[in-house]
């Protein structure tokens, strides 16, 4: 269901073609409504503000929707009036409606659906062609933005929250909701599927606050949010101007200590300092023939890609080793491991667009190549772990037109372990969404008969402002489910603005932690 003469968006067009796509689905008609009929509406100040952010930091290239466009005129286009008036619902035999404009639904319509009409949040953010979407949030200084999947059932006509996911604020307004539109595609498809598999709605969440929030900002807070953008502006010509002259390098150093993932108090670390040419991130530890190596992404102030770099962690401090993979393309992440009687690297191969296994020849730091898997895709911080026999890949996977990112959807597959030959999508994939715990922040570890998975914390407009602790509480190729536990902010030391990384090995653990410039 949809506002009559508008034209499609990306994200619409997007959803359309996955739609298309699955033969579980069948995109029988677009209901048209002839205007938008909510109480939603903007006040003249924030469509201006919303129309020049759009213009100014939203604008992308038209999605390509090859699929719709061969399907186009099978897919009926009748007038909602019409479907109530003459009975095309009853003709058509509709499951669900999505609906993507603030309309009145008629009880009619909604009481011959046994699935429901469902709709997503930001649809009801709009004012005509302008969002204002994320304007209140950004005034407010919210660390994220809150995505929702409503549904709506003839039993119950009120709006009910199904699925969130939480979001990292842009320095836009506009460019955030943009964003939001594009990952939400992910969310409801996530949930069709699973409707598709068990034939059950979801059920409603606990707390539906967000409902309650879906208001205009109002003058005020739009006045705000305009000088906020005003002063982002400036920051980030400033920033682009610095890092052009390579002046300005994200600096990340380590913190080491003696606990475990469900015990460790980052406040007693000790720091393994960076330097001019060696600063330190996404530290794995491995320990090897009574000796404890340290694996991490290695670059120097002003260096526009990093390498794998290996030291040892001895008694009275550490010490660096050497190079253990190096090339033309930025590699991070170097998540080691073993297997048997060998050992295997998988670093962070995202701008070569592929998954990379090396082999260890002469460790630590002679590898040979050993498996690839993905090839085309863009993966991020992948890592394979054994739960109950049955080997698993977990990496954050960019399915995107316009925002390639790496924080917002985490995707399982079964496989066969280090060969990836035997690759295996989970049901319902992704099995997190959103970039506040989706983004994976170290190795998978069972610790006293439970499962824990490091996630980045990405909110206040940082990436990599915190670290989660979450518990795996069930996994199988129907269902996943995670809570987190735990949640480090950079506040354990002085002087940090992030921390994004978290691995243990022994009694030793390690993780590392953004200094403010």
């Amino acid at each position: 269901m949809r506002q009559a003469g508008l034209p499609f968006e990306n994200w619409e067009l997007q959803l359309i073609e996955r739609l298309l796509a699955d033969r579980r689905f069948r995109l029988v008609a677009f209901l048209n409504v002839s205007k938008q009929a909510g109480e939603n509406h903007a006040d003249m100040l924030t469509r201006i503000v919303a129309q020049l952010d759009g213009s100014l930091f939203a604008r992308q290239s038209r999605y390509g929707a090859k699929r719709f466009e061969r399907a186009r005129k099978t897919i009926l286009n009748i007038p909602l009036d019409n479907a109530v008036e003459d009975g095309d619902r009853h003709r058509l035999q509709l499951d669900m409606i999505l609906r993507h404009c603030d309309a009145k639904l008629p009880e009619p319509v909604l009481r011959d659906l046994p699935l429901g009409a469902w709709s997503l949040s930001h649809v009801f953010t709009q004012s005509g062609s302008a969002s204002w979407d994320g304007i209140a949030d950004m005034a407010a200084g919210a660390p994220t933005s809150q995505l929702s999947l409503f549904l709506e059932t003839a039993r119950h006509p009120e709006r009910r929250v199904i699925a969130q996911a939480e979001f990292n604020v842009k320095f836009s307004a506009a460019r955030n909701a943009a964003f939001i539109k594009e990952k939400s595609v992910l969310l409801l498809m996530r949930e069709l599927r699973r409707v598709a598999g068990t034939g059950k709605l979801p059920k409603p969440l606990k707390a539906p606050d967000a409902v309650q929030a879906l208001r205009p900002p109002g003058v005020f807070r739009t006045g705000r949010y305009a000088a906020a953008l005003t002063k982002n502006i400036a920051q980030r010509v400033l920033k682009s101007v610095r890092r052009a002259s390579h002046q300005e390098t994200a600096v990340w150093t380590l913190f080491s200590g003696r606990g475990a993932i469900d015990d460790f108090d980052p406040r007693e670390a000790i720091e393994i300092p960076p330097t001019d040419t060696a600063i330190k991130a996404d530290p794995f530890l491995f320990h090897h023939e009574g000796r404890t190596y340290l694996f991490y992404e290695n670059y120097g102030l002003g260096d526009t890609k990093a390498h794998i770099a290996v030291g040892e962690i001895t008694r009275s401090g550490f010490e660096p080793i050497g190079i253990a993979l190096g090339g033309s393309e930025h590699l991070s992440f170097p998540f080691v491991f073993r297997e048997g009687d060998e050992i295997f690297l998988m670093p962070e191969t995202h701008q070569r667009k592929r998954i990379e296994i090396w082999r260890a020849v002469s460790f630590p730091l002679i590898w040979e190549p050993y498996s690839r898997a993905f090839e085309g895709w863009s993966t991020a911080d992948s890592t394979l772990f054994k739960h109950r026999g049955q080997w698993w890949l977990f990496t954050n996977l960019s399915e995107h037109h316009a925002f390639e990112d790496h924080c917002s959807a985490l995707y399982a597959f079964q496989v066969d372990g280090p060969e990836l030959k035997r690759i295996v999508p989970h049901r319902t994939n992704p099995v997190v969404v959103g970039s506040a715990t989706a983004r994976n922040a170290g190795r998978i570890f069972s610790r006293h008969r439970r499962l824990y998975r490091p996630a980045q914390y990405n909110a206040h407009g940082i990436y990599g402002y915190g670290l989660n602790i979450m518990e795996i509480e069930h996994l199988d190729m129907d269902d996943y489910r995670e809570t987190c536990v735990r949640r480090i902010l950079p506040d354990f030391k002085p002087g940090l603005t992030g921390c994004h990384h978290f691995d243990a090995s022994g009694s030793r653990y390690i993780l590392d932690a953004r200094l403010n410039a």
